[in-house]
């Protein structure tokens, strides 16, 4: 499932608040986004479509949640990323990110704990 960045606007705030009419998504990204309530909508319809979210009928309103899983997508996502730009290997990733951004010492401090546990 192909989810724009638009679109992935809309479920983070889904993901924080399942449940919530579009009304209050497009409250919640006023904001970060010059959007209009008709712009929300229609990602939120966009979305629907593709089965990433569910509605719920609340009166003359439909309130809208997360099919999906925000870790499983996310986990998706990065693992498709690292297929197409880094031929499926994390380490090129890794030092990508080190040599174009740096990294903090909690960046280093976190990555090696993440390697200790994976050698266990």
């Amino acid at each position: 499932m192909k989810i724009s960045a638009a679109e992935l606007e809309v479920l983070s705030v889904l993901w924080e608040q399942p449940g919530i009419a579009a009304s209050d998504v497009h409250e919640a990204l006023a904001n970060d986004k010059d959007w209009t309530s008709r712009t929300v909508k229609t990602l939120l319809s966009r979305l629907v479509e593709k089965g990433a979210v569910s509605t719920q009928e609340d009166g003359r309103r439909y309130l809208y949640i997360p099919a999906i899983d925000e870790e499983s997508y996310k986990a998706k996502a990065a693992g498709q990323f690292i297929d197409r730009v880094f031929s499926g290997r994390a380490a090129p990733l890794v030092a990508y990110l080190a040599d174009s951004r740096g990294l903090t010492s909690q960046d280093i401090e976190d990555l090696e704990k993440l390697l200790g546990d994976l050698k266990k």
